[in-house]
């Protein structure tokens, strides 16, 4: 974040994160990490804490840029965060080895300036800048590199994304002050671009080494920004490293950061934060509602729109508890949901349902839309044939059994409430009871660890494929309780294919089962 002094407002509408509302109803997934938004920028206006505005895009140095989200998931620590209210800030505490270029996908230098791999990806090779440093002073070299990606399989559940990354992981062998070879079990193509997200940010060893909570606490890293001050579901407050001089190579912005603090307030309520963002409160918010994008409009707003790569916002089984243990109950609910609807009722222009269990804009992204149908009438066949039978309020019984379904749902995410109203409309009509539950974002872990839940809402970002194995693979952490099948074969196949038109063809049949 390289902002100058005087900020174009900036609102982060929640209904542009990806072509999505609903999955597939035979899936289960990762959960926590919902999609990155697109930003728009909103009038004109000082930042708070800046002596001179300035004329618009002409960067000075100095100030606060205050920016409102709607949850804070407790912890701070980059490779055990996966929502994005609180990614925007901790991104700003680590650099990456590599970056990923937006636009095409290509991966270019940061921490590290130059990587090659053996010919069967299992063993990669890199040579790290010079002159980096973590804010405690300690310098950035292999040997640090070695205890982030050791430590990283012992994380705990929180920390499910990069143990993805690394999975099949057997060392790091340093083989200089700046030169180490990560290796590998088998091969594992997808691991370089999961060098370049937060969830491998690199952090100092004293604190790799510490326990996941006191992790949570106390970050060091090596990026533009320190923490400064931090009160729970209130504030965060980040400054400004003086001497940071290393940026990746897409940056446009080389040296310290222009600003001087970056303050991120808790503010849960959408319009809230809206209303912050029109009267000069606050210069940046995050996720908007539908019923925000025409005030803002009307305010100034421009919201450009583009589906965020990873898999689509949806509800995510757990097959390992009834009702939805039961393949007709899974089948039945996915074709009740009538996507369009949700999508214009609730989200933000141009927001697409999905035609996969892949974003469209995720390499590898194949049309499923034929198997994600709206189609009550066979929903009803279909429960029917499973002896699912009408009760007297309409809602189907089995074995004594109602069929009623707990959704839990997490405050990080406007559009979810509504969302979920909705498609609990939707679903009552077929026979289907949902119960809806909101909970802290905080509190993600614990209930998933659990597993007391029938269904959960959210969608999980990478710009790489091998997120479906991250989210479906029961070799992994396996959060939605699905049995070993064909598809683990599938997912291994296409983490390990470096032929990229064979992986693509791999890539498809995954998204197809």
């Amino acid at each position: 974040m390289r902002p100058s002094t005087s900020f174009r407002r900036l609102a982060v509408p929640s209904g542009l994160l990806a072509a999505a509302v609903l999955l597939a109803a035979c899936g289960g997934g990762d959960s926590g990490d919902n999609v990155s938004p697109a930003a728009g920028a909103v009038s004109a206006g000082p930042a708070s804490g800046s002596s001179s505005a300035g004329s618009a895009g002409q960067a000075q140095a100095g100030g606060t840029l205050s920016f409102a989200v709607g949850s804070d998931a407790g912890c701070l620590d980059p490779q055990q965060v996966g929502s994005n209210d609180s990614i925007y800030s901790v991104r700003q505490l680590v650099d990456s080895l590599t970056d990923q270029d937006p636009e095409t996908g290509e991966l270019k230098p940061w921490l590290a300036e130059s990587w090659e791999a053996n010919d069967d990806a299992t063993e990669y090779t890199f040579t790290l800048r010079s002159g980096v440093t973590f804010s405690d002073g300690t310098a950035l070299d292999a040997e640090a590199v070695k205890a982030n990606f050791d430590r990283v399989a012992d994380l705990g559940v929180r920390g499910s994304l990069p143990k993805s990354y690394l999975s099949g992981y057997k060392s790091t062998e340093v083989t200089g002050p700046l030169e180490f070879t990560v290796s590998f079990e088998a091969p594992t193509v997808q691991f370089l671009q999961g060098t370049s997200t937060h969830s491998l940010g690199i952090l100092a060893p004293k604190v790799a080494k510490l326990s996941d909570d006191e992790r949570c606490a106390a970050p060091i890293g090596s990026g533009p920004f320190t923490v400064e001050s931090y009160a729970k579901d209130d504030t965060l407050v980040l400054a400004k490293r003086a001497d940071y001089d290393w940026p990746s190579d897409l940056a446009r912005h080389t040296g310290p950061a222009y600003l001087d603090t970056l303050e991120f307030r808790i503010v849960p309520e959408s319009g809230v934060r809206t209303g912050s963002l029109q009267s000069g409160e606050v210069d940046a918010i995050g996720t908007i509602s539908q019923q925000d994008e025409e005030p803002l409009k009307g305010a100034g707003a421009q919201l450009p729109s583009r589906p965020n790569p990873g898999i689509p916002i949806g509800l995510w089984f757990n097959q390992g508890k009834a009702p939805t243990n039961d393949l007709a109950v899974r089948k039945a609910l996915s074709e009740s949901i009538n996507r369009d609807e949700v999508a214009g009722a609730v989200y933000t222009t141009n927001t697409p349902a999905a035609t996969s269990v892949l974003s469209s804009t995720t390499p590898g992204y194949a049309d499923q839309g034929d198997l994600i149908t709206f189609d009550p009438d066979d929903a009803k066949a279909t429960l029917d044939a499973a002896g699912w039978v009408a009760g007297a309020d309409g809602i189907r019984e089995k074995d004594g059994q109602r069929l009623s379904i707990d959704v839990v749902y997490f405050n990080n995410y406007a559009p979810s409430k509504p969302s979920l109203e909705l498609i609990q409309q939707q679903a009552k009509l077929v026979g289907i009871e949902l119960k809806l539950t909101e909970h802290p974002i905080a509190d993600v872990t614990s209930i998933l660890q659990e597993g007391e839940f029938g269904a959960t809402f959210s969608g999980l970002t990478r710009a790489d494929p091998d997120i479906l194995r991250t989210s479906f693979s029961t070799e992994l952490a396996n959060l939605y309780r699905l049995e070993p099948s064909e598809l683990d074969k599938v997912l291994d196949a296409q983490a390990g294919e470096p032929d990229p038109d064979k992986r693509k063809e791999l890539v498809a049949q995954a998204q197809q089962l």
